[in-house]
C-alpha cells in the first residue's frame, strides 16, 4: 500500500510537470500574434496569458472526464500505465519545443495514454490488434480523432471568413485608424485566446490525475467515481499558469513571424476565430489541440490576402508534426511502460 501511494504521488507530480511544460510549450498560442504585431512587449503578453489561462481552467471539467474515463477504464489499469503515458507526452513536448515546432501537447498526452494502455493490455495476454482496435474505437479516442480533423478546418475557415468580413467593414477607414483601433482590440482577443486555452488544455492534466486517483482506489479494492477534486483543478490551473508565465519563445517565433507577416487586424481575426473554436470544443467535452487551431486560424487569415501570403513550407513542416504526434508519443509511452514494468512490475 505504501509503495502504491508513493507511485500515485509521483504520477501526480509528473502530471503537474506535464501541465507546466504544456503551459510554456503553448504560450505562443495566446501571445504570438500580439507580440509579433508589437501590441504588447513579450513579458507583458506572457503575464496576461498566464492570468487568463488560470481563470479559464475553472469553467468546467467535461474535457477532464473525457480524458480520465472515456479512453480507458480507470479501474482496469495501474499507476505505471499513467506514469508511462505522461513520460511519453513529456518527451515529445520537450523535443518539439526545442526545435520550435508547434505540435500538440493534447495529442501527445492522448497518444501517450493509448500507447501505455495498449502495452499494458498486450502484456496481460490481450491480442495486440484487439487491444489496439479497442482503444481506437473507444469513445474518448473517437472524439479526439474527430476533433483532430474538424477543429483545424474550423480554425482555417473561421480565420479566413472573419478576416474577409473585417476587411469589408474597414474598407473605407484610414490604415492608421484601423491599426490603432485593432491594437486595442487585440488586447481583448489575446486575453480571450488565453482564456480559451486554459479552458481546454488545463483539463487534460486534471483528467489524468483523476484517472490515477480512481486507479489507485481500485487497487485498494475501493470504489471511486470519476469526480475531479477541487484541489486537482487548482493545482492544474496553477501549474499551467506558471508554465505560461515562463514563456515559449522558440515556438512563438514560428507562429508569429514564419507563417505569415501579421498586422493587428490579422492578429485579432486569428485569435478571435481560434478562441471561438476552442470554447466550442470545450463545451462539447472534446480535447482539441489549441496549437492546431490557432495555427490554422493564422493560415486562414493569411490566405484571405492571397494564397501565396502563407509560407506553406513552414505549414507543411507543422503538418508533419501534427500527424506524427500521436503515434510517436504512443510508441515512446509503450516502450516506457515496458521498461517500468520490467523494473518495478
Amino acid at each position: 500500500m505504501a509503495s502504491a501511494f508513493i507511485i500515485l504521488v509521483l504520477v501526480v507530480v509528473l502530471a503537474l510537470v506535464f501541465d507546466y511544460i504544456n503551459g510554456f510549450h503553448d504560450t505562443a498560442n495566446a501571445v504570438a500574434t500580439v507580440v509579433s504585431t508589437n501590441v504588447l512587449p513579450g513579458r507583458t503578453a506572457v503575464l496576461l496569458a498566464a492570468v487568463c489561462n488560470f481563470v479559464g481552467a475553472f469553467i468546467g471539467v467535461g474535457v477532464a472526464k473525457t480524458i480520465g474515463g472515456d479512453i480507458a477504464d480507470p479501474k482496469s489499469i495501474t499507476q505505471l500505465v499513467v506514469a508511462a503515458a505522461l513520460l511519453g507526452a513529456i518527451v515529445w513536448n520537450l523535443l518539439t519545443w526545442y526545435y520550435g515546432i508547434p505540435s500538440s501537447s493534447s495529442h501527445a498526452l492522448i497518444g501517450g495514454l493509448v500507447g501505455a494502455v495498449w502495452c499494458f493490455r498486450v502484456l496481460h495476454d490481450e491480442a495486440p490488434l484487439d487491444a489496439l482496435w479497442g482503444l481506437l474505437t473507444s469513445k474518448g479516442v473517437l472524439l479526439t480523432l474527430k476533433a483532430l480533423v474538424i477543429s483545424p478546418l474550423c480554425g482555417l475557415l473561421g480565420g479566413f471568413l472573419l478576416m474577409v468580413l473585417l476587411l469589408w467593414v474597414v474598407r473605407r477607414a484610414r490604415p492608421a485608424t484601423v491599426s490603432r483601433n485593432f491594437r486595442a482590440l487585440q488586447l481583448v482577443s489575446a486575453g480571450f485566446m488565453a482564456f480559451a486555452h486554459g479552458s481546454n488544455d488545463a483539463q487534460k492534466s486534471m483528467g489524468i490525475i483523476t484517472l490515477a486517483l480512481v486507479a489507485y482506489a481500485a487497487s485498494l479494492g475501493q470504489t471511486a467515481d470519476l469526480v475531479v477534486p477541487g484541489w486537482v483543478i487548482v493545482a492544474c490551473a496553477t501549474a499551467m499558469a506558471l508554465g505560461t508565465a515562463s514563456g515559449g519563445w522558440r515556438i512563438m517565433k514560428t507562429m508569429g513571424h514564419r507563417i505569415i507577416k501579421l498586422r493587428p487586424i490579422n492578429g485579432f481575426a486569428a485569435e478571435t476565430a481560434a478562441s471561438l473554436v476552442i470554447l466550442g470544443a470545450t463545451w462539447l467535452k472534446a480535447p482539441v489541440s489549441t496549437t492546431h487551431v490557432i495555427s490554422s486560424s493564422i493560415m486562414g487569415v493569411g490566405a484571405s490576402k492571397r494564397v501565396s501570403a502563407v509560407r506553406w513550407g513552414v505549414a507543411q513542416n507543422m503538418l508533419w508534426a501534427w500527424v506524427l504526434t500521436i503515434p510517436i508519443s504512443a510508441a515512446v509511452s509503450a516502450l516506457t511502460y515496458l521498461v517500468l514494468h520490467w523494473l518495478l512490475g
